[in-house]
Order: structure tokens, then sequence, then C-alpha cells
């Protein structure tokens, strides 16, 4: 072989290395990575796990002994479902964002009258405007 052969044809010649990520490429665009969580994110989870709190309080707060336990269990676990197929960053059925928007509402709106059920109107109302305020964050930042 002569000394003027490229690389490419030399069989010798070590592979190149592949190219590093640029500072100006995002890290979502590298392919297994996710965004970054945002504040809005970690908003929406702790509404998340106050609504799932709520069910579970509501479940053994009105209801007598042996339906206090399947209402303590059985509301939280069908909102976990519903969050889970609908509502997750992977849902498990990708549906229009406005169907999206109904569901993320009846679960907010369950928790809210689960709060008027026990009394404690002002609690579910509180709820209520902070739920459907990061779901309406939520919701534009998703369709923008």
């Amino acid at each position: 072989m002569s000394t003027d052969t490229p690389a490419t044809e030399n069989p010798r010649a070590t592979p190149s290395l592949p190219e590093r990520p640029t500072a100006a490429a995002p890290a979502a665009t590298q392919q297994g990575m996710l965004p970054r969580a945002t504040a809005l994110d970690i908003v929406r989870v702790v509404v998340l796990i106050a609504a799932l709190a709520s069910l579970a309080l509501w479940g053994l707060a009105v209801w007598t002994l042996p339906w206090n336990l399947v209402a303590a269990i059985g509301a939280p676990v069908i909102t976990l479902l519903l969050w889970a197929l609908f509502l997750s960053p992977r849902p498990v059925l990708v549906v229009h964002p406005f169907v999206r928007a109904a569901v993320e509402l009846i679960v907010y709106a369950s928790v809210t009258v689960a709060w008027w059920t026990m009394g404690q109107a002002w609690i579910g109302l509180g709820f209520a405007v902070v739920a459907i305020a990061t779901g309406l964050m939520a919701g534009r930042r998703a369709l923008s």
C-alpha cells in the first residue's frame, strides 16, 4: 500500500470515534432520554399524590366498615388506572388532547366532590383551583 492511501481504505486504520453530541443539541433529542422535569411537572405529581391521598381518606371517612376499606383502596386504584391509561407522560391509550383534558377534569372533580362530601368544601375548592390551573398550564404547553 502506498502512503497516500486514505484511512478509509487502509484495513489497519483505527475506526473513527462517533461524534459526541454538542452542547447546542438538547438532551431530550438523544434516543432513550426523557426531557428534564420542570416545576410544572413536579406540581402535577404533587397534585396527583394529593388526589390519591384524598380519595383514600374519603373512602375511610365516609363509608362504614367493610365498605370503607373497599372505597379507600378502590377509588385511588381507579384514579391511578385512569392516570396511567390517559394522563401519564407515556400513556397506554393516546387520545385527542380534549379527551385527555376531560379525563383529567373528571379526576379533579371526583376529588373535589369527595372533599365536599366530607364536609370540607373549602379544601375541595382549593384543590380544584390548583389542579385545574396546573392542568390548564400543562395542556397549553402540550398543544404548543
